[in-house]
């Protein structure tokens, strides 16, 4: 789709939507989620170039559909994926990109850290149409051989820059971690439980210097802006738990990454802002509004957030709660949760559960907003429910092999996809059959009416003699 429109481009020296948008341009990418998102060519220009859209579209990601997030467009959602150092495999890793694309995740990150990090890049973006995304922390400490302290600025901006030639739509960066934040971090219960923010906190401490990421910021942005990589700015002291949310740690450095988007914007560079993981139901409506004032109203791009700590095994639910509400008030992309979160590396059915999950939370986000057609497919759905056309609430459900497969389980003959039943009521006590007999007889339920008026009248009346 993008090769003819890209080799337009080819002699610009700064290629990103952004910048073509504060030149009055609209990309084909825009026009594309303008169709898409049924928005006008215009608006989807007007907000990347305000900085309140961005279509991640890394000019060597030529396969790439275009998408959008901000908060014009639908409530978008991520699914990560990525191997890990106790399980590798270029594979298992292409089969969960594949899971991610056929249940609807928006984009994904592979999160890799075991195994040739670059072979299962090159793999999983060969193998995606959504954009990539990725923290590149991780491969920077594997090309140091684990060794933070050999970490240097030349070695980040190698990887940052082979990266973005492998074709990376966005980088997690933990830039607004800065060395004044310290202290704020023992005044918690859980300290910091971003990998990333974990690891700049390790190199801080052993050089007693500036955040790395922080300090080279600028050819970080020269990057961005050469292979049009959008920049989602890590939160790396997000709260780990329910204690520490919204706390001087995390707000301080969320005010960094506002000042850190502004320099972005300045070089055209488009940019989305990383929220909360842990936040009680009671503050993700403040959350939003103080990342909008602090950040200029960047997509906020939010992990989660749980809204409890207890849930272990089912935390996709927990988040997906939060998630939900954060959509509402305002979160342009919801990063999905696993059941595995807290416990352990995601499979390919793991993925399934938490992208599923994470497509109720966007699509009631969107309700909620009162997004335009937002809720016809749930009207579609509800017509269909009262026909018993059961394949067309298949073809209909975010996750329509599951609702099969669960019909199926006690109803497997095709004779039972034309039944006015399922196992649940069987055909004796299903309310909509009893309803629809009932709604057949108009003149009967005329009749009832007039009925029960004529009694309440003659019930009054008798009250007014006495």
């Amino acid at each position: 789709m993008r090769t003819e429109w890209l080799k337009k481009r080819e002699g610009d020296k700064v290629r990103t939507q952004m910048f073509y948008a504060k030149k009055g341009i609209i990309t084909e990418e825009m026009e594309y989620v303008a169709k898409i998102e049924k928005l006008e060519p215009e608006l989807v220009r007007s907000e990347v170039a305000r900085g309140r859209m961005i279509i991640p579209a890394n000019v060597n990601h030529k396969n790439l559909v275009p998408m959008a997030i901000g908060i014009a467009a639908s409530c978008k959602i991520n699914a990560n994926i990525g191997s890990s150092a106790l399980a590798s495999d270029v594979a298992d890793e292409v089969e969960k990109i594949k899971v991610s694309q056929k249940f609807k995740a928006d984009t994904a990150m592979d999160l890799s850290t075991g195994g040739d990090l670059d072979d299962i890049r090159i793999n999983v973006i060969a193998n995606s149409k959504i954009p990539i995304g990725t923290v590149p922390i991780y491969q920077i400490i594997a090309d140091c051989n684990d060794k933070i302290e050999d970490l240097t600025i030349e070695k980040m901006l190698d990887v940052l820059e082979r990266q973005a030639q492998q074709g990376v739509s966005y980088f997690t960066i933990h830039a607004g971690f800065l060395l004044e934040t310290m202290p704020n971090i023992a005044k918690r219960k859980m300290g910091i439980v971003s990998r990333g923010g974990s690891l700049m906190a390790a190199w801080m401490m052993h050089y007693h210097r500036e955040n790395p990421f922080y300090e080279a910021y600028d050819e970080i942005l020269d990057i961005c802006a050469k292979y049009d990589v959008s920049l989602s700015l890590g939160d790396s002291l997000r709260p780990g738990c329910l204690a520490d949310a919204s706390d001087d740690a995390q707000l301080g450095e969320l005010k960094v990454l506002g000042d850190l988007t502004l320099r972005a914007w300045e070089r055209d560079v488009q940019v989305m802002v990383e929220g909360p993981g842990h936040v009680p139901l009671n503050q993700i409506e403040r959350n939003m509004k103080i990342q909008r004032e602090l950040c200029h109203e960047a997509p906020f791009y939010i992990l989660g957030p749980l809204v409890t700590d207890i849930a272990a095994g089912y935390d996709h639910i927990s988040s997906a709660i939060g998630a939900a509400i954060g959509g509402w008030h305002g979160a342009a992309m919801l990063c999905y949760v696993t059941p595995k979160e807290h416990l352990g590396l995601p499979n390919a059915e793991d993925v399934r559960e938490g992208i599923v999950a994470y497509k109720i939370a966007a699509h009631a986000a969107d309700i909620a907003r009162g997004r335009t057609g937002a809720r016809d497919i749930d009207d579609e759905m509800s017509d269909a429910r009262y026909a018993f056309d059961w394949e067309k609430q298949f073809e209909l459900s975010i996750d329509g092999d599951r609702a099969r497969e669960y019909h199926d389980e006690t109803l497997p003959q095709d004779v039972f996809k034309e039944a006015e039943f399922c196992s649940m009521c069987g055909p004796k006590f299903c309310s909509y059959k009893i309803t629809q007999e009932i709604m057949a007889n108009p003149e009967g339920i005329q009749r009832i009416a007039d009925e029960a008026a004529a009694k309440a009248k003659e019930k009054f009346i008798l009250a007014e003699q006495e």
